[in-house]
């Protein structure tokens, strides 16, 4: 078993930033990738990021590229998603996410066994 839990979330004007955090804990030496969605409201759940857990290579949907990073410390087992230029369409609850295995699309929901809560992210015009 794999415990997420995000931090982060709050109410930012256009334009600002925001750092979302995913302590992760138990067997996190499964753990293969990591990734970050979000959910709109009346929207379905959408891919934002993944993270390799080791190589570190990272992947971004097109909507946030340019926009926001998307990082681990290893040592501290905690996921993390740099949120610059935020957008009032950026607005969701973000949600972490942590795969045990590989697939060959990481960018779909299903890809994922372990989910955290949720951290609401509001961003005003």
């Amino acid at each position: 078993q794999v415990q997420l839990v995000e931090s982060g979330g709050g109410l930012v004007q256009a334009g600002g930033s925001l750092r979302l955090s995913c302590a992760t804990s138990g067997r996190t030496i499964t753990v293969v990738r990591m990734g970050w969605f979000r959910q709109a409201p009346g929207k379905e759940r959408e891919f934002v990021a993944f993270i390799n857990w080791s190589g570190g290579g990272t992947y971004y949907a097109d909507s946030v590229k340019g926009r926001f990073t998307i990082s681990r410390d290893n040592a501290k087992n905690t996921l993390y998603l740099q949120m610059d230029g935020l957008k009032p369409e950026d607005t969701a609850v973000y949600y972490c996410a942590a795969a045990t295995f590989w697939d060959v699309n990481m960018t779909r929901q299903r890809a994922y066994d372990y989910w955290g809560q949720g951290t609401q992210v509001t961003v005003s015009s």
